[in-house]
């Protein structure tokens, strides 16, 4: 079964950038599309992005669009978001999760158990 753990984390000031991890195990996550989500202290979780199967299409929350990337690289069975230009309203722990479908549709596979996740924080 297909596992995702979440890394990269950290604090930075507001301008600064990070590259989030997500890496599978236990399953190739190259037939799966990949979301991002992120979940701020009071707030509900939201999708960040998404990238679907063989990366042939992404996704991204309006509010970070110009300044997330997200790739993949299914050799390393490894899917990573890179964030530039940081804001505090970025602050939230961050998850990934594979899609029930090879393309982007917003559902979580139902077979997920959601991990850790990785504490982002940007602060001055």
């Amino acid at each position: 079964q297909l596992q995702l753990v979440e890394s990269g984390g950290g604090m930075v000031q507001p301008g600064g950038s990070l590259r989030l991890s997500c890496a599978a195990s236990g399953s190739t996550l190259e037939y799966y599309a990949i979301t991002w989500f992120r979940q701020a202290p009071g707030k509900e979780r939201e999708g960040v992005s998404c990238i679907a199967s063989a990366g042939y299409k992404t996704t991204y929350l309006d509010s970070v669009k110009g300044r997330f990337n997200i790739v993949r690289d299914d050799a390393k069975n490894t899917v990573y978001l890179q964030m530039n230009n940081l804001k505090p309203e970025d602050t939230a722990v961050y998850y990934c999760a594979p899609e029930t479908y090879t393309y982007c549709s917003g559902l979580v596979s139902p077979n997920h158990s959601w991990g850790q996740g990785t504490q982002v924080i940007v602060s001055s």
